[in-house]
């Protein structure tokens, strides 16, 4: 009896120490994410601010100016992917993320990732190379395109991240597996820092990255690796690395073509030629959008196809406009207005007029943002910051092919 209570004591005693350790780690995991994600907002911020200030300097010739709207860019962009990664994990962890299967060009899709990440690896005088030589020019694969983009851009990414010198290369082959069959197989290899056995496992965690210590930790919130790993276990892959500290890693992943495509909403077939719209009319525009530079932004935007431009900073304001305007063409819709919910405005907008096109337009970007929106009344969604090839897209599809 005394034998066996000292035996659960002691069982007890190591469950505690257990939890007590993950317990630990849970806590360095959540300091370093916090250390990392401050160092990663106020770094492009301090470049956005920092250069925009610079700007107002008397004197500055046109090269600074130049330069110096660069690194603004830069930094903006910087900061508009850490908002996307945390945007997606969102998505992912509220089960919010969609599948759309497609016929997708493997080789088109290598040359676009390769075409998008050249100029960082000559920045950084990197060798940079992707393999086709087992394709066919038109072998294809039943997957999520835009899914399979982003796993090999995050792969791409990291490993122009963690490489100082030498090379990267990726591309795509045949895993033959047991039953004889094919398995198409993906990978991403670099001469970088490699990574440890024991933080392999890891580094696919949320907010983790190969050192927590923040020793070799380096730009980047921890998540693209996690948001690559969901995205291939969504379209029934496996995802792998094998590495060795100090000579570079190989990252594999696998897609299983699906059997049947689906339909992918979107704007894939419009006619847009040089981001510009092909055009038979002019419209009458309503910016409803109570944040002046994204007004100027759109302005400036749709000059060309506009002939006539109104604004509204409200709600209720826009409901006035609409409703003295019958001819609007075209509402460019806010959703986060100052006195009533813009999804308010459209249902009371669509009591008198069922047929001006509605395009809402925020800084959300949830898939239950775009239903509520949706449900309201309005034809389609945009999340900001707005591209204006995906703009013109929307207006191409709702308004010139009508």
């Amino acid at each position: 009896m005394i034998g066996r209570d000292i035996t659960k004591l002691f069982e007890t005693q190591q469950n505690l120490i257990l939890a007590k350790e993950k317990a630990e780690e849970s806590d360095k995991l959540k300091s370093a994410f916090l250390a990392n994600m401050s160092h990663e907002i106020r770094t492009p911020m301090n470049g956005i601010l920092g250069f925009s200030a610079l700007l107002y300097e008397p004197g500055l010739n046109s090269k600074e100016q130049q330069m110096y709207i660069q690194f603004i860019q830069k930094s903006g962009a910087r900061m508009l992917n850490i908002i996307s990664e945390i945007i997606d994990i969102s998505k992912i962890e509220s089960g919010q993320t969609e599948i759309f299967i497609n016929e997708v060009s493997i080789k088109k899709t290598l040359e676009d990732v390769y075409n998008l990440f050249r100029p960082d690896t000559e920045a950084k005088a990197l060798t940079f190379s992707f393999n086709i030589t087992p394709l066919r020019p038109s072998e294809k694969l039943y997957t999520d395109g835009e899914k399979l983009y982003a796993i090999l851009s995050n792969l791409v990414k990291n490993a122009i991240k963690y490489t100082d010198k030498g090379s990267i290369e990726f591309g795509y082959n045949q895993l033959e597996t047991l039953n004889a069959s094919s398995l198409p197989q993906f990978y991403v290899k670099d001469t970088g820092i490699g990574i440890a056995n024991e933080r392999q496992d890891a580094i696919f965690e949320r907010f983790v990255q190969a050192d927590i210590s923040d020793v070799q930790a380096r730009q980047g919130a921890g998540l693209g690796l996690a948001i690559s790993k969901s995205y291939v276990e969504m379209l029934g892959g496996r995802i792998w690395v094998e590495s060795e500290p100090g000579k570079g890693s190989i990252f594999y992943f696998t897609l299983p073509n699906q059997t049947k495509p689906g339909e992918m909403g979107g704007t894939e077939n419009l006619i847009v030629a040089d981001d510009k719209l092909i055009i038979n009319r002019k419209l009458k525009i309503l910016f409803v959008e109570d944040d002046k530079i994204s007004e100027l932004f759109l302005t400036k935007i749709v000059s060309n196809i506009s002939n006539e431009i109104l604004y509204a900073a409200s709600g209720i304001e826009a409901v006035k406009i609409c409703l003295n305007n019958p001819d609007i063409d075209l509402v460019l819709m806010g959703i986060k207005l100052p006195d009533i919910n813009g999804c308010e405005v459209i249902r009371q907008v669509r009591q008198f007029n069922q047929k001006v096109i509605i395009i809402a337009q925020t800084a959300y970007s949830l898939s239950v943002d775009r239903e509520l929106a949706l449900e309201a009344g309005c034809n389609d969604y945009i999340s900001k910051p707005i591209k204006q090839k995906e703009l013109f897209h929307l207006i191409q599809k709702h308004i010139y092919e009508t």
